[in-house]
């Protein structure tokens, strides 16, 4: 695929759901919202991301950040958020760790083929280029905004101000 592609799809563009969209109209309260069959609020799964975008984003600046033992801590050990402040905050960053995404896959080919050292057994299993860790954000992402996406409409609050499918 195009690196335009992948920008556009770290944007929310084609059948992805805009991941900014899905966040920026909803409240505190009904990001942090449980939602029962659901294990994670809007605001634990937003959390979430940021946490991995922000892990992703320190590997591919050479930093050697610590993987976690477990996935539950790349969640909020209390309800999220706790108030409108942490999820001005969260969103935020959010916007944040999307548009410093997208500014990388604007990268060269020679930067976008850069090796990211492995922090895990795991990453060593995988392609660890630069554009390969982009493409995994996209997944990855993609997988939690399509979360986002039915917790909404389990709380009647789909579509976003901003649009979204709603066959």
């Amino acid at each position: 695929m195009s690196l335009r592609a992948l920008t556009e799809l770290l944007r929310g563009k084609g059948a992805h759901a805009d991941p900014l969209a899905c966040v920026e109209d909803i409240s505190a309260e009904l990001a942090a919202r449980q939602v029962a069959g659901f294990p994670h609020s809007i605001g634990q799964i937003v959390f979430h991301m940021n946490y991995w975008m922000n892990y992703d984003l320190r590997r591919m600046q050479g930093e050697r950040p610590k993987y976690p033992e477990h996935n539950a801590e790349s969640f909020p050990a209390a309800p999220s958020p706790a108030d409108a402040e942490e999820w001005d905050r969260l969103r935020r960053d959010f916007a944040w760790f999307l548009a410093e995404h997208a500014r990388l896959a604007g990268s060269s080919r020679a930067e976008l083929e850069h090796e990211i050292e492995p922090m895990h057994e795991r990453h060593r299993e995988l392609a660890a280029t630069l554009e390969a860790m982009l493409w995994q954000t996209v997944a990855h992402n993609s997988y939690h905004v399509g979360q986002i996406a039915m917790i909404r409409r389990a709380l009647g609050a789909w579509p976003p101000r901003a649009g979204g499918d709603t066959w």
